[in-house]
C-alpha cells in the first residue's frame, strides 16, 4: 500500500510541508509545519498550517503525528498549532536535546529542559512506528545539525536539510553543532538506498536556470546528478567545497525567533509579567 502525499510549499520560507496518510486506515502525519511569522512586525499567524488541517479534512484522514526532520532555522514550526487541534504527538530525533543545550544558554531561556521533554516523543536511529497500515522508519542523518532525521515510508524518504534537488546541492554544516565530514557520511548513507527510492526535499530555492519549484527527487537522480555531492565525489573534496561555499553565506533571516520556538515544539517563549511575548536578539558588540 503507498502513502497518499500531499505537499504544500511556503514561497517565504522556501519550505515544503508534507501531508502524509494512509488512504485505507485514514491516518496521517505532518511533516515540517510552517508558522507563518511576519520578522517586521513580531505578528503570527496560523494560515500556512490551517491549510494543511484542511486537505486533512478534505481526504477524511486523523493527523496522528506531527513529525519534525530536526529544529528548523529558517522557520518557525506550527507543530504546536497542529497539536492542538488534533491531538496529534510532536516527535524529533533524540539529539534535539544536544540543540537545546547548545541554544539554551545562547537565548537565556530558563524555561527550556534541555531534555527533550517539550516533545512527544524523541526518535531513534532506526526506530520504527505505524501510521495506520503504514510504516515509519527513522533515519539519523547529522551534519547540518546534530539532530537531523529523516522518515521513511515505505519508498519515500522525507529528507529534511540533509540533500537538496540535485541542481542545487546540499545543505549548510556551518551552524553550532554541524560538520560537514559527518553531513557527507549522512548522505552516503541515504544515497545507500535503492536508486528508485524517492526523497522529498525540505526546501527549494529554484537552482540557476530553473524556472519552477522542485522537491521530489531519486536516490538515483541524486547520485547521478547532485552538484556538491554526486558518485566520485570523495569525502575530502566535499568537506573542502562545502565549507568554503558555507564561508559565503549569510544568517537565515528568521535564523534567532526561529530556533527559540522550534526547540521549545512550537511553543513561544512565556510571556513576561506584563503579558507580553518577547522573542530575544542576542547582539554582539564589535571590538
Amino acid at each position: 500500500m503507498a502513502a497518499t502525499i500531499d505537499a504544500f510549499f511556503d514561497e517565504a520560507t522556501f519550505t515544503i510541508t508534507y501531508l502524509v496518510s494512509d488512504p485505507v486506515q485514514r491516518r496521517a502525519a505532518v511533516i515540517d509545519p510552517v508558522l507563518d511569522y511576519d520578522h517586521r512586525s513580531g505578528k503570527v499567524s496560523t494560515a500556512s498550517a490551517d491549510r494543511v488541517l484542511a486537505k486533512a479534512a478534505e481526504r477524511g484522514v486523523r493527523i496522528d503525528w506531527v513529525l519534525e526532520t530536526h529544529a528548523h532555522a529558517d522557520h518557525l514550526t506550527a507543530s504546536a498549532h497542529i497539536k492542538a487541534k488534533t491531538g496529534a504527538n510532536v516527535a524529533i530525533g533524540e539529539h534535539i536535546v544536544e540543540v537545546q543545550k547548545i541554544f539554551k544558554p545562547v537565548f537565556d531561556a530558563k524555561d527550556v529542559s534541555a531534555t527533550g521533554r517539550e516533545f512527544d516523543r524523541l526518535l531513534k536511529d532506526g526506530e520504527r512506528f505505524a501510521l495506520g497500515g503504514l510504516e515509519v522508519e527513522v533515519m539519523h542523518l547529522p551534519g547540518h545539525t546534530p539532530a537531523d532525521v529523516a522518515y521513511r515510508i515505505g519508498d519515500a524518504v522525507f529528507v529534511g536539510d540533509t540533500i537538496f534537488m540535485p541542481d542545487y546541492g546540499t545543505a549548510r554544516a556551518d551552524f553550532p553543532g554541524g560538520n560537514a565530514a559527518t553531513l557527507y557520511r549522512s548522505i552516503r548513507r541515504l544515497l545507500a538506498l535503492p536508486p528508485e527510492t524517492r526523497l522529498f526535499m525540505c526546501h527549494d530555492y529554484k537552482a540557476p536556470g530553473r524556472d519552477t519549484y522542485a522537491w521530489e527527487t531519486t536516490v538515483g537522480e541524486e547520485r547521478a546528478k547532485n552538484v556538491h555531492v554526486h558518485d566520485g565525489i570523495d569525502e575530502q573534496t566535499f568537506v573542502t567545497r562545502r565549507r568554503q561555499r558555507d564561508a559565503t553565506l549569510a544568517a537565515p533571516v528568521l535564523l534567532l525567533p526561529s530556533i527559540q520556538v522550534n526547540i521549545r515544539a512550537g511553543h513561544l517563549p512565556p510571556p513576561d509579567p506584563n503579558g507580553t511575548i518577547y522573542l530575544r536578539i542576542p547582539v554582539k558588540v564589535a571590538a
